[in-house]
């Protein structure tokens, strides 16, 4: 597998994945069939290595210890799809005879159903967070709809609170254990943001509070884990009385908030760094669909007066 990264994945993938790929060959392939020799891997081995990683196959550390001990559907089917990428060349050059991927059944990957914040729960919720010393933060989550890892990547030089902007260059993540900063996954990623007159005074007074670099700093001054960012978001909505929801949730709410309160759906495909409208269109269908059957009704009551 070493050589395969080597030689292909780091040609051929962005270089944003890389550190995804090392991780799940070294957590994951290695430690399962790396001592299996190629030409002895089955499709029988590689069915246990998925069924092993659905039940037991996430790495201990102290944010995880609250989480299931599988590994998720999604995350399964990609360590499967990158032993897939590394049998290809190996089966192309006559290395192996056939491929033990080609007879290995990948998990069906879970729908997770879209939730936003109501916005009759928005006061509790931003009260409760502003108890808890994270109003800043969630604020401003809220009226940007940032990735988790594009929020906690943002730094003071990426703000520019005369010209009422933020500039999204960085992400943070976890790479083999460690917090750090990582490129952005795509070129659409990289995008300024302007912000409201609120959002401006909000981000002055967290200036204030913060020393560092970084606009929300760890309690050590560095980038905050993700993991922990969501245990406490999770806090945060025990305390105030409301449903658990994802992180990426509140990005949906910025979303659906701004389509349903008249923001085109292309201003808002730039503001989350889709790759294209229609894919938010898609995304927020269910959004625009309430809203055009708005439009068609208050149509339908301006008409009804001419005849």
């Amino acid at each position: 597998m070493d050589e395969w990264f080597k030689n292909y994945a780091k040609i051929k993938v962005r270089s944003s994945s890389h550190h995804a790929y090392q991780g799940y060959i070294d957590n994951h392939i290695k430690p399962d069939i790396g001592e299996v020799p190629l030409e002895k891997l089955t499709s029988l081995e590689l069915q246990k290595v998925c069924k092993k990683l659905l039940n037991s196959g996430r790495i201990d550390r102290v944010e995880s210890k609250r989480q299931p001990r599988g590994l998720s559907p999604k995350t399964v089917r990609n360590i499967c799809q990158v032993i897939a990428s590394a049998m290809k060349p190996a089966k192309e050059k006559k290395i192996i005879a056939t491929d033990p991927t080609e007879g290995c059944a990948l998990p069906k990957l879970e729908h997770r159903e879209m939730k936003t914040l109501p916005v009759e729960q928005l006061t509790s919720f931003l009260q409760e967070a502003k108890e808890s010393g994270v109003f800043e933060m969630y604020y401003a989550e809220l009226t940007t709809g940032l990735r988790r890892s594009e929020l906690l990547g943002l730094k003071w030089e990426d703000v520019n609170l005369n010209y009422a902007t933020l500039t999204i260059r960085r992400q943070i993540t976890r790479i083999n254990g460690e917090v750090v900063e990582a490129p952005l996954k795509t070129k659409n990623s990289y995008r300024t943001l302007s912000i409201g007159s609120d959002a401006i005074e909000i981000l002055t007074g967290q200036r204030q509070k913060v020393s560092g670099e970084y606009v929300f700093p760890s309690p050590t001054g560095g980038p905050i884990s993700p993991d922990s960012v969501l245990n406490m978001l999770h806090r945060v909505l025990g305390r105030a009385g409301l449903p658990k929801v994802r992180f990426h949730d509140l990005r949906h709410t910025f979303a659906t908030l701004a389509i349903q309160n008249g923001v085109d759906v292309k201003t808002v495909s730039g503001m989350l760094g889709h790759y294209s409208a229609g894919f938010t269109l898609d995304t927020y269908a269910h959004v625009t669909t309430a809203a055009q059957k708005e439009a068609a009704s208050t149509m339908g009551n301006i008409l009804s007066s001419s005849f």
